[in-house]
């Protein structure tokens, strides 16, 4: 488990995803990637992690990924073949917020 602080970077154990933290609730949470603890600065993998077949959705380049509540955002800086999941809960991409109309 880690404290999520804006702009702390995380790396996956078990494909090449990188993250950096928009926006996270206070306290400690498990981020994973394929199943696995992501990674803190410093920290290195176990040589035998493997990617989950059921965490396998994989990561795209700049998206921003939210949990349900919202109060969660992670911006993937390098995409690879884990999807994300925080507390358990797997993140989607965030979705643009719609324009007002201009009448």
């Amino acid at each position: 488990m880690a404290e999520l602080k804006p702009g702390a970077r995380f790396k996956s154990a078990v494909c090449e995803t990188e993250v950096v933290v928009i926006a996270a609730p206070e306290g400690e949470l498990q981020v994973t990637c394929g199943g696995v603890s992501m990674l803190g600065e410093g920290e290195s993998a176990d040589s035998d992690s493997q990617l989950a077949a059921e965490a396998g959705g994989g990561t795209e380049l700049g998206k921003r990924y939210t949990n349900a509540a919202g109060d969660t955002e992670l911006l993937c800086v390098k995409p690879g073949d884990g999807s994300l999941a925080v507390g358990g809960e797997t993140l989607v991409i965030k979705g643009a917020k719609p324009l007002p109309s201009s009448d």
